[in-house]
């Protein structure tokens, strides 16, 4: 049910986001909103009496941060700047399974023949997906997001495991609070020029508490107590989830590629899924 909630506040996030260009840069969009969420971060960490992370900690928070809170965000910005919210929910659909790939060798398992073969059939599929929505050449707003489905899926793992020890909510706090020395001077130096209209506004609002923060407290709560393969699955419902606000908030249109290409992705990762779970069993026998 905590991962169920994350994945909710996260589906609208790129819908969010497109709202949030009509007033902001893509750079401000992805360093500010990490500042609006580290402010929520301070209070929280306040009110638990949150005690300061170990060294051993922190070298772990930085490689959340690089991921979650500095990486994603500004590549997924400069993506959507340039194609729309539901084409780049169909691409995206592959972080389960590079989450699932991070969590596997952050852990040290190996993974089957039967993993691997279907991971690389989901990136088929989207490349074909994307390569064909482009005109037939692979688009620089896809290379953006592909880029930005490894750093996450690396921050998202990184984030789950260390929520068992640290907490979910001390998890994401100090990830916003370390990444202040860069986010803070990014977002001042990025401010628009003029004022923002309410849509925008409404939309950087959202990535900065719900996509920034709030979905992260309830998803690494759900990926540290059900564990990272498990509860992962649960991202398949994400793509389907964006479309649907995609076309609702935004009015984007909805092809029958974006259906087929979601359903083709959602039954690879669903078997790196199961490959992953077999295959960490098999171990631990």
């Amino acid at each position: 049910m905590l991962g169920l909630v994350g994945i909710a506040l996260f589906s609208s996030s790129f819908p969010a986001t497109k709202l949030a260009l009509e007033g902001f840069g893509p750079w401000f969009i992805a360093f500010g909103r990490a500042v609006v969420a580290a402010a929520l971060a301070l209070v929280a960490l306040r009110v638990r009496r949150a005690r300061l992370p170990s060294r051993a900690h922190l070298a772990r928070l930085l490689v959340v941060a690089g991921g979650v809170v500095v990486g994603f965000p500004v590549l997924s910005s400069l993506a959507l700047q340039r194609t729309g919210s539901a084409h780049g929910a169909i691409v995206i659909a592959l972080l389960p399974a590079a989450t699932s790939i991070a969590a596997v060798l952050r852990a040290g398992e190996r993974p089957g023949l039967v993993f691997w073969l279907a991971a690389l059939a989901g990136v088929a599929v989207v490349t074909a997906f994307a390569v064909d929505q482009a005109g037939g050449t692979l688009s620089l707003a896809d290379g953006y997001l592909l880029i930005s489905i490894a750093v996450c899926g690396l921050g998202y793992a990184e984030g789950g495991a260390l929520a068992r020890e640290l907490g979910a909510v001390e998890t994401i706090c100090w990830a916003l609070v370390v990444s202040l020395p860069v986010t803070i001077p990014v977002a001042l130096a990025t401010l628009p020029d003029a004022a923002p209209g309410w849509r925008a506004l409404v939309g950087f609002l959202y990535v900065g508490t719900s996509s920034m923060f709030l979905g992260f407290v309830f998803w690494y709560a759900g990926l540290a107590r059900g564990g990272v393969a498990r509860v992962g699955q649960l991202q398949l419902f994400q793509p389907l989830l964006t479309v649907g606000w995609s076309a609702l908030v935004l009015g984007e249109g909805i092809g029958w590629t974006i259906f087929a290409a979601a359903a083709g992705v959602i039954a690879s990762v669903a078997v790196t899924q199961r490959a992953r779970i077999a295959s960490a069993a098999r171990l631990s026998v």
